[in-house]
């Protein structure tokens, strides 16, 4: 008898502990990531309130379509800029490259930038910023855009995944101040990729 009830303890135990620890939701290893970096509240750019009620993030399902091979064209001599953002601050950025792609039988052309003050950190010499505009904005996607983060590439082409495409951190949170998203990089088309505007929960 003793045995058994030891053995109802450790099972509700077990239970308990499997139902306290709820998966990271995500299609993708990538999506997993993202929602597990949302949940940690070291790391997470969501209010209080948002974080402790937040699943996961609500993504576009994965579609290899969107992952594009663009042809990288390197701009040097551009001028360092002050990008506007969110806020009154203006980081320095300059036009790294110009990128040339196919997208559902359409081409298209996106300007890639670099910060010049991040490229002092370790870690981000090589940082490419990558904003955009689409047809989806206002909509399933962010008002504002999204951003893809890239590296400088060693060749002439450059890999450009928009299911990896992500919001800016002011779509989540007043306080943080954003890069507006420059008026070229529109595309007239739907990127139905990356992650949705966020909803409340």
């Amino acid at each position: 008898m003793k045995k058994y009830i030891l053995w109802i303890i450790v099972c509700v135990t077990f239970y308990s502990c499997a139902q306290g620890k709820k998966p990271v939701l995500g299609e993708t290893e990538h999506q997993k990531a993202q929602n597990a970096y949302f949940k940690d509240a070291t790391t997470s750019p969501l209010k209080d309130k948002d974080r402790k009620q937040f699943k996961g993030l609500d993504f576009f399902k994965f579609d290899s379509t969107y992952v594009v091979t663009a042809r990288f064209k390197r701009t040097p001599n551009e001028p360092i800029f002050k990008m506007k953002t969110t806020t009154d601050r203006t980081p320095e950025y300059v036009k790294y490259g110009e990128l040339n792609f196919n997208l559902k039988g359409k081409n298209f052309k996106l300007n890639i930038y670099q910060n010049q003050g991040l490229i002092e950190t370790e870690g981000y010499e090589d940082y490419l910023f990558l904003p955009f505009l689409d047809e989806t904005n206002g909509l399933e996607s962010y008002g504002g855009g999204r951003y893809i983060d890239a590296r400088i590439p060693k060749g002439d082409t450059i890999i450009i995944d928009f299911n990896k495409a992500y919001n800016p951190y002011c779509a989540y949170n007043e306080k943080y101040s954003c890069p507006i998203v420059p008026r070229k990089n529109y595309l007239k088309t739907s990127i139905e990729a990356g992650v949705k505007a966020f909803g409340k929960y």
